[in-house]
């Protein structure tokens, strides 16, 4: 039996790579293993980690006794050194990774360097951003890509990596979106204390190469909502460098009865409020990706999803600047944006990993890999 180690150091990631877990951990093929680092275990953004354990999992790792900066390569050697004990002691056959956080990266850099198979999810993407860098590189590590739509297969063929090993199956967080068996919007707001019938969820993350502007971006939005009289589910950031001066601004709306600020809320639930809302805001992948899925506007902020989608197909969405008077323009227009699209997957992302995973090629190709120039391809 073919064991499979997925590493997972975010609330995000772990929202995206939940239904494949699940799906493994009931095969009869495979055996699961988890390994759990980063921000899920800092008690300031809500100690996520806790929500990976109440899934009940066999074989669960979590990286403990790290210490942990503001600085991405420190910890991201921290993530290095602790997984590679790990893995020597498991042996996995397969690590897979997702995305563009420092977890991934190491997370790839250990499998590729002790001859284990890495396989990306959701790779070949863009941003401009430090984040657009770190899944490039990831990706280069990888021998299987699972992608979410042809652009990110077209970018990895680029990127000189073989055709054959990527897979386009959609993003796995619409299998979740999709389901039955998201809780009521009722249950979502007991559970968290919500007494809002009409809202919008603010989620604006750190741009690490625009550290130097960070509170001038983080001001103009925080000054924007607040003129704005609506109401807000507000989420913290990621962990990146520049996220205490988010939260230093965030200071500003405590004790506003307009806003209800949260470390963190459990993926499933962000999922029932975010079907519920009247909109999103801010610069989280959420607000380009799941927002499209429902038909929910959103207002893009800066340039953190620069390049990750096409206004053309993703109708629901309004760009601006980090500028009061832009945002608070693209508030009046919301109605005009309430058009869904489905440009990442129908939903079926787990039934095509599945049948990829359960191929002997996928086991049996070679651990060496070669860039494969456009002229080899074509």
């Amino acid at each position: 039996m073919k064991s499979i180690l997925f590493i997972t150091g975010t609330r995000a990631d772990y929202g995206k790579l939940k239904p494949l877990m699940e799906a493994v951990e009931h095969s009869d093929q495979f055996t699961l293993y988890i390994y759990i680092s980063g921000m899920h275990l800092l008690e300031k953004y809500g100690g996520t980690y806790h929500e990976v354990l109440k899934d009940g999992y066999r074989h669960v790792q979590i990286a403990f006794g790290q210490h942990y900066s503001d600085s991405m390569s420190y910890n991201t050697g921290n993530v290095i050194c602790d997984l590679t004990g790990y893995v020597g002691s498991i042996q996995p056959d397969l690590i897979v990774v997702h995305g563009d956080r420092i977890d991934a990266l190491a997370g790839a850099i250990v499998g590729a360097l002790n001859n284990i198979r890495v396989a990306h999810i959701e790779g070949g993407e863009v941003s401009g951003t430090i984040d657009e860098s770190i899944r490039h590189a990831v990706s280069k590590f990888a021998h299987y890509h699972f992608v979410s739509n042809e652009e990110a297969r077209a970018r990895l063929i680029q990127l000189g990596e073989a055709a054959e090993n990527i897979h386009v199956i959609g993003s796995p967080d619409i299998d979740i979106m999709l389901s039955p068996s998201l809780p009521s919007i009722d249950k979502a707001k007991d559970r968290y204390d919500i007494p809002f019938d009409r809202y919008g969820i603010l989620m604006y993350h750190p741009v690490t190469t625009e550290f130097s502007v960070t509170r001038d971006y983080i001001r103009e939005l925080v000054d924007a909502v607040i003129a704005s009289g609506r109401q807000y589910i507000v989420i913290y950031p990621n962990n990146d460098l520049g996220t205490e001066i988010i939260l230093s601004e965030y200071h500003r709306l405590e004790g506003d009865p307009h806003f209800r600020i949260f470390p963190s809320i459990r993926f499933e639930y962000f999922l029932t409020f975010l079907r519920h809302a009247e909109f999103m805001i801010g610069n989280s992948s959420a607000g380009i990706r799941e927002t499209c899925v429902y038909g929910i506007p959103s207002v893009d902020i800066g340039n953190r999803q620069a390049g990750r989608y096409l206004p053309e197909r993703a109708r629901n969405i309004q760009h601006v600047n980090a500028c009061r008077e832009e945002i608070l323009a693209a508030l009046q227009h919301l109605a005009d944006y309430r058009i869904p699209s489905r440009d990442f997957g129908n939903g079926n992302s787990t039934t095509l990993f599945m049948d990829i995973l359960s191929q002997d090629t996928l086991w049996s190709g070679s651990l060496q890999k070669q860039f494969n120039t456009l002229t080899d391809i074509y």
